[in-house]
């Protein structure tokens, strides 16, 4: 199953019961990819940041799978100030900070190795040299297979990536970015600081090279489906009310929620959807959308909309 389960609530709002009751589903799904960080939900006032990464260890633990699942995990944004519910104190991108920060995150998650760890921010305070090079160590230790940059520009990915090139080290592989069916409209602001958008620059690029996107805020927030979450004023304009309309009439043609389709449609370019659930339900609405196959006529009609 090519989704990848969205933690941020799980050993919070989500209780240790509902926890490994959801992840126990999503592996018997044939699920694999757990997608985390060090920080999460560090900004819920009360919590750390260790919360996510410390349920799944303990699920892990008492399962006895580790080597069925693909954990990933992040560095970056990580508060160094107790408290602190802002990026002000994150903790960077520095050589000294990854290192510190993957020792955290494999303790928490009982395990030797993250098979993909990223950059959860892009820190311009520290050469793009220092950051790779650390991670690079990481991969030559054996305590990441792979690494990832998560809310990078698609310049900043290729600088990046010349320099891994040019000296030998591990290159990003995967992006995360937000992204879904609904088009924002062009220089729009989203209210996530934290959060960047997809752009048709990244799309092309991607396409180009073959690294893989991973595709948060999918389902943004549960508005396609929720009245109690309004579609976010950035997507306020014509284009929103066709792809909408489009979308709904694809998902009952095949029988399907929209959330499902938008899954689907993610997953024929050949992304890997964070899906965040906090329920049993939520998460059956997910696994349902991998059995959705969308033919090229209806691919066509999704893409076509403006």
């Amino acid at each position: 199953m090519d989704i990848a389960l969205g933690t941020i609530p799980f050993g919070t709002t989500v209780d240790e019961k509902d926890t490994f009751a959801i992840l126990d589903r999503f592996a018997e799904a044939g699920g694999r990819m757990l997608d985390t960080a060090n920080n999460y939900p560090f900004w819920v006032p009360g919590r750390t940041g260790d919360e996510s990464e410390l349920a799944i260890g303990a699920w892990l633990a008492a399962r006895g799978n580790r080597d069925q699942m693909y954990l990933s995990t992040k560095v970056g944004a990580r508060p160094t100030v107790p408290g602190d519910t802002t990026l002000d104190s994150a903790e960077g991108l520095s050589a000294v900070a990854i290192r510190t920060a993957i020792e955290g995150s494999l303790r928490r998650l009982g395990t030797d190795h993250a098979d993909l760890y990223w950059a959860h921010i892009d820190d311009r305070s520290v050469p793009l040299e220092e950051t790779l090079g650390a991670f690079d160590e990481l991969v030559k230790a054996g305590k990441t297979r792979a690494i990832g940059a998560s809310n990078l520009h698609s310049w900043r990915l290729e600088r990046a990536r010349n320099i891994s090139a040019a000296n030998g080290l591990t290159p990003y592989t995967h992006l995360q970015l937000r992204h879904t069916y609904l088009r924002p409209r062009p220089n729009a602001v989203i209210p996530e600081t934290g959060h960047t958008l997809t752009t048709d620059e990244h799309l092309d690029y991607l396409a180009d090279t073959g690294v893989t996107l991973w595709a948060y805020n999918t389902l943004m927030f549960g508005a396609y489906t929720r009245e109690d979450r309004p579609i976010q004023e950035i997507y306020d304009h014509p284009g929103t009310t066709r792809r909408l309309e489009t979308l709904r009439q694809v998902a009952r043609e095949l029988g399907a929620t929209t959330n499902q389709v938008v899954l689907a449609w993610l997953l024929a370019d050949g992304h890997v959807p964070i899906v965040g659930v906090s329920s049993l339900a939520q998460l059956e609405e997910a696994i349902g959308a991998t059995r959705i196959k969308l033919d090229d006529e209806l691919k066509s009609r999704l893409d076509g909309v403006s």
